[in-house]
């Protein structure tokens, strides 16, 4: 989603243009009456961003411990059937300013048996690096959850990145994927905070065409998350549990 706003685009010429701006907008998340955090984000898919969020934040194991979810506006509220929730106030801003408060220390392991070729690698990133949304604006992330032959499962945009791979691990969550049988792929560097997200919703591999972090790799190397990065062209790099991939023959 954006909106055009008239503004002056200066190069060898100076032009009054409308240009197109990526949408975003507050959605204040409040869990049991408390308000637990306010995310910047896209505004479409708010449903798979609070279903995915209160997942890989490890405030639900199941969606079947949400007993109410209401939408009006810029505020969601639920009522979890878990009466004690850690409640944090974090403004996740567009690229993901605020870290969770996850202690990595006391994580648990990713044990999935899915297996992925190179090719459905490469293709799964091929998909979420054509945005159509981000050709026209340049200012969105990427994200898309994908089986293990590289087919797309769901694919959204959103300004962060941490923010696009909770919607998609929502939407799995709502229509009853199986994440520990699926991989992420991303537009974005692959954080500390992106493996925790995998960690909590179980999705063993996570790839993006662009860098990761120390930080990252140490915790998916504990965790037994699968990290590989610049995938780019016929290449990639692979940081952390190698084993998960499938080594085609050419």
């Amino acid at each position: 989603m954006y909106r055009e706003y008239k503004c002056l685009r200066i190069s060898e010429r100076v032009e009054a243009v409308d240009e197109p701006v990526v949408v975003e907008e507050p959605l204040s998340l409040y869990v049991n009456g408390k308000l637990f955090t306010t995310a910047m984000l896209s505004p479409q898919m708010k449903e798979e961003f609070v279903v995915g969020h209160l997942l890989t934040e490890g405030i639900i194991r199941t969606l079947d411990e949400i007993e109410s979810l209401e939408i009006q506006g810029n505020v969601a509220r639920v009522v979890t059937k878990t009466p004690k929730v850690l409640v944090r106030r974090f403004v996740v801003s567009g690229c993901g300013g605020a870290s969770s408060f996850l202690d990595e220390t006391k994580l648990p392991k990713v044990e999935a048996e899915l297996k992925v070729g190179r090719g459905a690698i490469f293709k799964g990133v091929s998909s979420v690096t054509s945005s159509e949304l981000h050709r026209v604006t340049g200012g969105v992330h990427s994200c898309g959850l994908f089986d293990e032959e590289g087919a797309a499962i769901c694919i959204t945009q959103d300004v962060g990145r941490h923010n696009a791979l909770d919607k998609v691990v929502g939407h799995a969550l709502l229509k009853k994927h199986d994440l520990s049988r699926c991989f992420v792929a991303s537009t974005g560097r692959i954080s500390s905070e992106m493996v925790l997200k995998c960690v909590f919703a179980g999705v063993p591999v996570i790839a993006s065409r662009g860098a990761t972090t120390s930080l990252a790799i140490e915790i998916a190397r504990r965790v037994k998350v699968t990290v590989v990065g610049f995938v780019r062209g016929r290449r990639m790099t692979v940081y952390s549990h190698e084993e998960r991939l499938i080594r085609e023959r050419r």
